[in-house]
């Protein structure tokens, strides 16, 4: 199966590279109408299909490896790294992208599906999705060449084969880590697709609004992915690295939020572009920057320039990532200062209070985010080069820096909507404002009253003033949304004598993407009231003997016994612990420690009891070796729970806005009939 898999791989690879330079050879010819042998078009569609071909050999190669790690075949050097015979099968396959080579070899089958999809539906615009092929072919031969020569998965082990092999690492032996970087992966390899059509887009000084709506559903769907696989692998850190938390400002954690700042940054300009036909140089080096950042992030994982928990052993596969970058940097600065007179904006900025502002200030601050994290991300690198020391930046110094960005984007998210497009009148101002600003203030002394106070112990605390600020503004953004809601689904309720929970589901059909970036902005909201909650943080560590107690909040822990268990897989111990509240036993919680037999390596298994209000979350950290007793570390995590509910609002709001609108007349169609009154008005001309 090895040699299957290298054979593949080198299929795809000579796939790609005639990909590459048959399709790029068809649009040279289409674009000076030189005479030629063969007629570009063919020429173009043996590309074309050359691509289809491509994913299928992509594909085989992902199979045979995958094939393997299931049949124990430890004769790959890949395979004896990263299974064994008692892994689970769930973990068996997700061992595809537990090392290096299979990781790139899941990039590359990924897009490769991309590139599949897209040239299956290239009748849409011929010869624009001809451009894009041929640059993601570009980009598939630099994968497969690292798979080929560089970092190959199929390589065999030049010792004794071993019966058994190393394992899978314990850390991604959790049900999330099965889906969580496929996840990840499909939004870092997506974003090749959108880069593809803007560079394409631009070569053939394509009219830049159309490209951005034939390329908005592939960005929305990649920007979900990524979106989703960030959250997947908060909450892994939180469920599994036993700190009490779930981001920690991780150079590898930064590599992902980079590019999703940018993607946030371009989804929201293309709507400057599109309306107003501003933005257009921006757009493109937005989605420039946020593909180059892919690359970074895969560099930083891959070459070991970073030390994380997420990142691979120092690798020589970071010269190629290198060169291609620079590669890649250099053919886009090319093509904008060949092609710039072609992305002059049609409109300028009217006012500096308006909706367009917003946008502008929007993607200022989003890219400032971006500057502080890669600042910070890449600073430990440039200090070793620069002074012999590597200097380490941490979380301290990202929040004080990122917190403010953070609520300043939050607020210019709920002043965005009430804002109209070219100007505002102060009248305008007075009147969508009221009513946020009551909220704001309402909750400040809401909170206040409540006890969340910018001071800790007599003193001014950063934490408690900044949770406090980011519930004040969450409740004027809140209102600010609902405010739209309730004004647009209050017209059609009285237009239509429905009722406002219909309303405003027509309200939302018949602009599905504004609506639906609404309930995105929404989920927003919620996951910072989550995050506001950490500055209350608590936490206790105790030895606990049989039947002593630890209390933390309103809960008190009782040990009442420790068991152990065992499989072919690993030996855990687990602490049993009764949680009584008011004197009451509530529920039972087991934290575990485990030890994998293949590594020796242990593991924490957390247990976690959520309410909308905290989380009760309890880390059994191993036996004092002086006294033999068991460690127990309990947090209190305040409103944790609204991070994930917030996630599922966010993923619900994309997929609305994903869907196409309908038209005035179709939606009222669609709606069951209301009630005939006399007074009822009769639909004109397609409107109410």
């Amino acid at each position: 199966m090895a040699a299957f898999g290298s054979f593949a791989l080198l299929i795809a690879l000579a796939l790609a590279a005639y990909n590459l330079l048959a399709g790029a050879l068809a649009l040279r010819l289409i674009a000076t109408g030189q005479p030629a042998a063969i007629s570009p078009e063919r020429l173009a569609d043996t590309a074309r299909r050359a691509g289809i071909a491509g994913f299928v050999a992509v594909t085989a190669a992902a199979f045979a490896l995958v094939w393997s790690v299931f049949a124990n075949d430890f004769s790959i050097a890949y395979i004896t790294e990263h299974s064994n015979r008692a892994l689970p099968g769930a973990y068996k396959f997700s061992a595809l992208w537990s090392g290096q080579e299979g990781s790139l070899l899941l990039w590359a089958w990924l897009l490769a599906m991309y590139g599949f999809v897209l040239r299956l539906t290239h009748k849409t615009d011929v010869k624009l999705y001809a451009y894009a092929g041929t640059i993601l072919a570009g980009i598939q031969v630099f994968f497969l060449a690292v798979l080929c020569f560089a970092a190959p998965p199929f390589a065999l082990l030049q010792v004794a084969i071993p019966d058994d092999g190393n394992g899978l690492n314990p850390l991604l032996q959790y049900p999330e880590m099965v889906i969580h970087p496929p996840m990840l992966y499909l939004g870092y390899v997506g974003f090749s697709v959108p880069f593809a059509f803007a560079l394409g887009a631009l070569m053939m000084r394509y009219p830049g609004e159309k490209w951005i709506k034939v390329t908005r559903v592939w960005t929305m769907v990649t920007w979900l992915f990524l979106t989703a696989g960030i959250f997947l692998g908060m909450h892994w850190a939180y469920a599994v690295l036993g700190w009490g938390g779930y981001w920690g400002w991780d150079p590898v954690e930064n590599a992902s939020f980079m590019p999703w700042l940018t993607g946030t940054a371009f989804l929201h300009s293309v709507m400057m572009q599109e309306k107003k036909g501003m933005m257009k140089s921006w757009d493109v080096w937005l989605i420039f920057s946020t593909f180059l950042l892919t690359m970074l992030g895969t560099l930083l994982t891959r070459a070991g320039l970073v030390s994380s928990v997420h990142a691979f052993a120092e690798s020589p596969i970071g010269t190629w990532f290198a060169i291609f970058m620079g590669i890649v940097l250099a053919v886009c600065i090319f093509t904008y200062v060949l092609q710039r007179s072609h992305l002059k904006s049609e409109h300028h900025l009217e006012s500096l209070v308006s909706r367009e502002s917003s946008f502008l200030f929007n993607n200022l601050v989003l890219l400032t985010a971006c500057f502080v994290i890669l600042w910070g991300t890449l600073f430990p690198i440039l200090s070793e080069y620069v002074v012999g020391n590597k200097v380490t930046v941490g979380a301290p110094w990202y929040n004080r820096v990122a917190v403010p960005i953070g609520l300043f984007l939050l607020f210019l998210t709920g002043v965005g909507p009430l804002l109209p497009w070219r100007a505002t009148s102060f009248k305008s101002i007075r009147r969508n404002f009221v009513l946020p600003t009551i909220a704001l203030w309402a909750t400040v002394f809401v909170c206040l009253a409540v006890g969340v106070r910018p001071w800790k112990d007599g003193a001014f605390d950063t934490g408690n003033f900044y949770a406090l600020v980011a519930f004040a503004v969450s409740a004027g953004v809140l209102t600010a949304i609902l405010s739209e809601f309730l004004r647009g689904a209050g017209v059609i309720s009285r237009q239509t004598r429905r009722n406002l929970v219909v309303a405003t589901w027509l309200l939302t059909r018949r602009n599905t993407r504004r609506y639906g970036g609404y309930i995105i902005h929404i989920g927003v909201v919620i996951i910072v009231v989550g995050l506001a909650g950490s500055a209350f943080n608590r936490n206790v560590e105790s030895e606990l003997g049989l039947h002593d107690k630890l209390a933390i909040g309103p809960y008190t822990l009782e040990c009442v016994g420790f068991t152990q268990d065992s499989n072919a897989n690993y030996n855990s111990e687990y602490a049993l612990l009764d949680v009584f509240k008011g004197g009451k036993k509530q529920f039972q919680m087991t934290p575990e420690k485990r030890v994998y037999l293949a590594s020796e390596q242990p593991q924490t298994m957390v247990a976690i009891h959520s309410t909308p209000a905290w989380d009760l979350y309890v880390v059994y950290e191993g036996t004092n070796p002086d006294s033999g007793q068991p460690i127990i570390k309990a947090f209190l995590n305040p409103l944790v729970g609204w991070i994930w509910a917030g996630l599922a609002v966010l993923v619900f709001g994309t997929l609305v806005a994903l869907v196409p609108s309908l038209s005035p007349a179709t939606a009222a169609l669609r709606m069951p009939a209301a009630r005939s009154t006399p007074t009822e008005p009769a639909l004109k001309g397609g409107h109410l």
